[in-house]
């Protein structure tokens, strides 16, 4: 499957899953490295660098990007593979009470 079937899929199934949410797809000649999708939810967000497959190579910055924007609230790389597992993290990090840091959503 090429990466953007799967970045769309992956849009839809996160609106679905965290109702009424924000996917916002960045910019890639902005800021090299910053993830793929921006998802606001709420009070909260999250961010996700979007892979064809686990083992698909980190471009400059990414994996950077993706650790700085984790401490601040959430982000992962997200794959095929580890798609459930992401998700079901995602979730429970901004549908949580408490600050956002890393169930299925309703």
């Amino acid at each position: 499957m090429l990466e953007k079937h799967f970045q769309s899929k992956l849009i839809k199934e996160i609106k679905k899953r965290l109702n009424g949410c924000l996917v916002l797809k960045t910019d890639p000649n902005y800021i090299q490295g910053l993830p793929d999708l921006l998802i606001l939810y709420k009070n909260k967000w999250a961010a996700l660098e979007v892979k064809k497959s686990k083992t698909a190579s980190h471009r400059p910055n990414q994996d950077y990007y993706i650790q700085l924007m984790n401490k601040m609230s959430f982000a992962r790389f997200i794959s095929p593979e580890v798609k459930e597992e992401v998700l079901d993290e995602l979730c429970k990090a901004l549908q949580s009470k408490r600050s956002t840091r890393s169930s299925r959503c309703k």
